[in-house]
């Protein structure tokens, strides 16, 4: 099963920093969803690791929704991926192998570590990274699409 929280909470919080932007005090777990495409309750349930670390404020009852608890350059992405995630690793090492040979005897401690590095690798590029860098590269990215739709447009209309 493939995990989606961490992708998910990242859309969640880019949404919350790009409304933050523009002003939009709060989005609630409703329109997140929406905007998203992504299961309400599902979009809940993330919010609430995100809000536990600090991340989110939430306020409650009908007029709620969540917003940036801090500046969107204050946020990396580690964080996120730690709210969300927590002590899960990556991968799973098979378990269980009987000891028959060089490979099987070895192979489960030789992935572990393989696990732990790959881990720590993954955490510190995520470190280095914070949420207002992710909204501006979207942002660079959609500039971008637009500079080539024009292009192409362009090249179209004088066919």
């Amino acid at each position: 099963m493939i995990d989606v929280r961490f992708p998910t909470a990242l859309q969640i919080m880019l949404s919350l920093a790009l409304a933050d932007r523009n002003s939009v005090s709060q989005l609630s777990s409703a329109e997140l969803a929406k905007s998203l495409g992504a299961n309400p309750s599902f979009v809940r349930k993330l919010l609430v690791p995100l809000v536990q670390s600090k991340l989110l404020r939430s306020q409650m009852g009908k007029t709620g929704g969540v917003r940036l608890a801090r500046r969107a350059a204050e946020i990396t992405l580690r964080e996120i991926y730690g709210a969300v995630v927590a002590d899960t690793k990556i991968w799973a090492p098979r378990t269980g192998i009987p000891h028959r040979c060089l490979v099987s005897s070895n192979v489960q401690g030789y992935f572990e570590e393989l696990i732990d590095d790959a881990q720590e690798a993954i955490l510190s590029m995520l470190g280095q990274r914070t949420l207002l860098q992710a909204l501006t590269e979207l942002e660079i990215r959609e500039s971008a699409k637009r500079t080539t739709s024009r292009v192409r447009l362009s090249v179209q209309n004088k066919s």
